[in-house]
């Protein structure tokens, strides 16, 4: 991208509704060009690879493989492109894993249209870019370090657990769930860490003790 070029995006979101609103008005902005849309991490990943853009616009929770799974693949990749996730969720459990992922920044969608070109803007150009709201939860993090056990588990990764105990694999999981193997593995990961443990048996184990399953 050179000074005067347009900031090039991928759109990244399941609901349409949202991806035309957000075509409509990055194409009606000055700076800016619409390469392309994705309705799921997976698909963003073969259009991040095609289109090469120099920001994506990347929703969290999406039916597949979501936003987190995508950009840490992303990341792995060494991706050009700068992922500003734009989301409505600002919980500790979507805001850190996000971040760890690659994340450049993140924002919540209720962010006014100025606010959004700017923060693009400044993804494009490396810089990081937080909503106070996200900002304020990870220095509360840096500040307070959270000790295994303490954070509670998602609706998902409770989901996943319980499956989990059941003796499931991976695979059946991400089949009986509709999410891919990837997203099955980046839950168990959050998990594994919530419940300081290493492992599927330590994590059922530990699940009980704790009255968290049955």
């Amino acid at each position: 991208m050179t000074a005067d070029a347009p900031v090039s995006l991928l759109i990244v979101d399941d609901h349409p509704v949202v991806r035309d609103g957000l075509r409509g008005m990055f194409e009606s902005a000055p700076g800016f060009a619409v390469l392309g849309e994705a309705s799921d991490g997976a698909e963003a990943l073969e259009r991040a690879a095609a289109l090469d853009p120099d920001v994506i616009l990347m929703d969290l929770r999406m039916p597949g493989t979501g936003g987190v799974a995508a950009i840490a693949e992303l990341t792995r990749r060494g991706a050009r492109a700068k992922v500003l996730v734009l989301t409505t969720y600002d919980t500790d459990s979507d805001t850190l894993p996000a971040i760890e992922a690659g994340a450049t920044g993140y924002l919540l969608k209720d962010a006014p249209r100025d606010e959004l070109f700017t923060a693009v803007r400044a993804a494009a150009q490396g810089r990081t870019v937080l909503s106070p709201a996200v900002a304020s939860r990870l220095v509360s993090a840096v500040r307070t370090p959270r000790s295994p056990g303490n954070e509670p588990l998602s609706a998902r990764e409770r989901e996943v657990l319980v499956l989990v105990a059941r003796g499931t694999s991976n695979r059946e999981i991400a089949r009986e769930l509709f999410i891919s193997e990837a997203t099955v593995k980046t839950h168990l990961t959050h998990l594994y860490a919530k419940l300081g443990v290493n492992d599927r048996a330590a994590a059922v184990a530990t699940a009980y003790e704790r009255g968290i399953l049955g």
